[in-house]
């Protein structure tokens, strides 16, 4: 039976505990659809993925070079990571442990199309998180101009 693990994360204090909720629950569910066994939940509460300096992501990879689950299920890709360098980084480090990552919701296969995906969520990921950015500083510039 693959033993694997949850990780599921939320953004900023604006975020509740539902987004947490509601992730797990997916994870859950697509990991008794695969016959898989849950032995654990890493959850990182109002803390981006645009860094890797995320206490439960930290402990979740060092547990994963240990060799004590052989997957990680996430609800979409951009759980994991929203810098495309640091996605790289850390699947590389748990593949060379025999650990997948795996998307409940994004059906990423295993062949070259799979590669080509997977690379391309994560390219989205981090362009999402950029995009985003840019929107909230121009809003906040036409907001000090307008005097508010």
């Amino acid at each position: 039976m693959v033993k694997a693990v949850i990780y599921a994360r939320y953004s900023c204090e604006l975020q509740r505990e539902e987004s947490i909720d509601g992730q797990v629950r997916e994870c859950l569910a697509f990991a008794k659809s695969k016959g898989y066994e849950i032995i654990n939940q890493y959850i990182d509460r109002a803390i981006s993925a645009k860094t890797d300096d995320r206490p439960s992501f930290q402990q979740m990879i060092r547990d994963g070079t240990d060799r004590r689950f052989d997957a990680i299920i996430v609800w979409k890709v951009d759980r994991f990571a929203r810098n495309r360098l640091d996605a790289l980084q850390y699947k590389s480090i748990l593949r060379e442990a025999h650990v997948k990552v795996i998307s409940a919701t994004e059906n990423i296969s295993d062949g070259p199309k799979g590669i080509l995906l997977e690379s391309v969520l994560d390219g989205l990921a981090e362009y999402y998180s950029a995009d985003l950015a840019q929107k909230v500083k121009r809003g906040m510039t036409e907001n000090v101009l307008e005097g508010k």
